[in-house]
């Protein structure tokens, strides 16, 4: 039996106090994270060496104590192992070569010649299955493939997603070869990430919520679906966390339909609302606003009693909505921790 919390959460158990970690938790807000970065000498260098990739994911995990390190990396580094060129425009973000017709998907790569590209990534992984602390679980994670083709088919985030949106009406036949090779690529790219170590897994489908009505269900919620049963498959019920970022009702039975062990929940919904009809059914993530984390306070000591309390009734794993914010007070982080474990 297990005495990891993350764990215990994901296999069910309500506990008094929610294990806790942060998406972003390595990232720009913390110092030692921007002189890693300033010595990798640009963020795709930082994720592909494992030294340094390591060392900011276990920076964190020393400075606050999470129940949990996630492995650092970008969703994108699967399309650039398909084959898509990928750069970074500082101040806009990424940019990748784009898919809008036949001859574009004709130029990637199949799921098994990824491994290459992504094998500093998995030493990554082995890395950190020796150097975290024992009591301290190892996410890795991917994009889901609604969210990774929006990048992929525009060649950048887009607000409404719209260019992805554009090829689903207007070629489906290639829209749906897309969909299916990162679906396939994802399985083997997670397969990969667990055997290097990693004991949970997380698909961040941060664009589901564009997605409606029959289109949610074949397109965010039928790839999770195929992911997750097979890697369930392929190592001993692994368990799942998937994030449908903004699905509102479609987080509504999320875990029935796809399987996964928990449901991350973002803040478009409250974590009343996220009890009475997501954690019926299994652990649920979240779902602490990220702005608390800028302005802390007193704000940020009530809104974690608050999240705790709502979700005490089931298994609960503390997070916030989305990723921590460059402008974020690491203080903020060490009171939010404290407020959730006081009392323990």
């Amino acid at each position: 039996m297990t005495d990891k919390t993350i764990l215990k959460a994901l296999k069910g158990e309500t506990q008094k106090v929610p294990p806790i970690w942060m998406m972003r938790q390595a990232g720009r807000y913390l110092p030692e994270y921007r002189a890693t970065r300033a010595e990798a000498g640009d963020f795709l260098s930082l994720c592909y060496n494992p030294d340094l990739a390591a060392e900011v994911t276990l920076q964190p995990i020393r400075r606050f104590g999470f129940d949990a390190a996630i492995l650092f990396a970008d969703i994108l580094l699967l399309p650039q192992a398909l084959g898509a060129d990928l750069w970074f425009v500082t101040g806009e973000g990424p940019r990748l070569s784009t898919i809008t017709e036949d001859a574009d998907f004709a130029k990637l790569k199949g799921k098994d010649d990824i491994h290459d590209k992504l094998a500093p990534i998995y030493e990554t992984v082995k890395i950190l299955s020796t150097e975290l602390p024992k009591e301290t679980t190892l996410i890795g994670f991917a994009g889901a493939p609604w969210t990774v083709a929006t990048y992929m088919i525009a060649g950048r985030g887009t607000p409404d997603q719209g260019p992805a949106h554009a090829l689903r009406e207007g070629n489906v036949e290639l829209f749906e070869k897309v969909i299916d090779l990162l679906t396939v690529s994802t399985i083997e790219y997670l397969d990969m990430q667990i055997r290097a170590g990693a004991e949970v897994v997380k698909l961040f489908d941060s664009w589901a919520g564009s997605l409606k009505g029959e289109a949610f269900e074949k397109y965010a919620v039928e790839p999770a679906r195929i992911i997750t049963r097979e890697l369930k498959r392929r190592h001993d019920n692994i368990p799942v966390i998937g994030f449908p970022r903004e699905a509102g009702d479609g987080y509504i039975g999320f875990h029935k339909k796809t399987g996964v062990d928990c449901v991350a929940l973002d803040n478009s919904v409250t974590p009343e609302w996220g009890a009475e009809h997501v954690q019926v059914d299994g652990c649920v993530q979240g779902n602490l606003a990220s702005s608390h984390m800028v302005t802390g306070g007193q704000a940020l000591i009530d809104e974690v009693r608050h999240v705790r309390e709502a979700c005490s009734k089931g298994p609960h794993i503390f997070n916030l909505g989305h990723g921590i914010t460059p402008d974020a007070d690491p203080d903020n982080v060490s009171l939010m921790i404290e407020t959730l474990r006081e009392n323990a």
